[in-house]
């Protein structure tokens, strides 16, 4: 949702993204909306959507292996992350899903395919590699799928979906399959547990496999708990 309560709703198989401002029920196409492809006014299979307070949208498209922007208004985007094809290169970003994007217009992406979250300053021609991007398994910062990685250590995750990163670059990680959220704080080598991390199960101190998260203004945390089929709600300085 943008600032003044509109809903941004991704849709995959129109490759699309449409904003929904309060009371409507057609919504508007805000990017994407000419068929699948590569032209910089189409999508392919976009995944995650994060809107600015200026209300340019940002994509991570699955297909094209990018994260495209999308001004107020626009007609077409522009490249702000990846789309230079598959690989490892700190140029590539093959498979991104979960995007957001700081004040200062940094884009962080979870990079599916080399087990990385990435991060491009604007009008970077390439990114680097804040958390993971060791390979799979093993001890060492390893992460074995951002949409999805794997391993239940403080330096691992399984299944990251969402992200969300605060204004003292602190990221903020759903571990999905670990049942927990974690929290790397800026240069971190290894995160820690603030949500969840007791086994899983549908007691108030449990997640099970958690896919989304959010802040309010207040600093409460709300996690989406897919397993539970509930939403949830923490003070994350008194873990409750």
């Amino acid at each position: 949702m943008d600032e003044n309560g509109s809903l941004y709703v991704v849709d995959w198989g129109k490759n699309e993204v449409r904003r929904y401002r309060r009371g409507e029920s057609e919504g508007t196409v805000v990017a994407g909306g000419n068929g699948s492809g590569n032209r910089l006014d189409q999508l392919n299979s976009p995944r995650y959507v994060f809107v600015d307070r200026d209300q340019s949208v940002y994509v991570s498209e699955w297909g094209n292996d990018r994260v495209m922007k999308w001004m107020k208004g626009a007609k077409q985007g522009i490249i702000v992350a990846g789309g230079q094809g598959k690989g490892n290169g700190l140029t590539q970003l093959p498979g991104p899903e979960g995007v957001v994007v700081d004040q200062s217009g940094t884009v962080y992406v979870a990079d599916y395919v080399n087990t990385r979250i990435m991060r491009w300053p604007k009008g970077a021609t390439q990114g680097s590699v804040i958390v993971g991007g060791n390979g799979r398994g093993g001890q060492s910062n390893p992460l074995n799928r951002p949409h999805g990685f794997q391993g239940n250590g403080l330096t691992q995750l399984s299944n990251p979906r969402g992200v969300v990163v605060d204004q003292l670059g602190t990221v903020y990680v759903t571990d999905q399959w670990n049942d927990r959220i974690m929290r790397w704080p800026k240069g971190a080598t290894q995160g820690s547990v603030i949500v969840g991390g007791n086994g899983r199960g549908g007691q108030s101190n449990q997640l099970w496999g958690p896919i989304g998260l959010s802040f309010d203004r207040h600093g409460n945390l709300y996690a989406v708990d897919w397993g539970n089929h509930r939403v949830q709600k923490f003070n994350i300085e008194s873990n409750k």
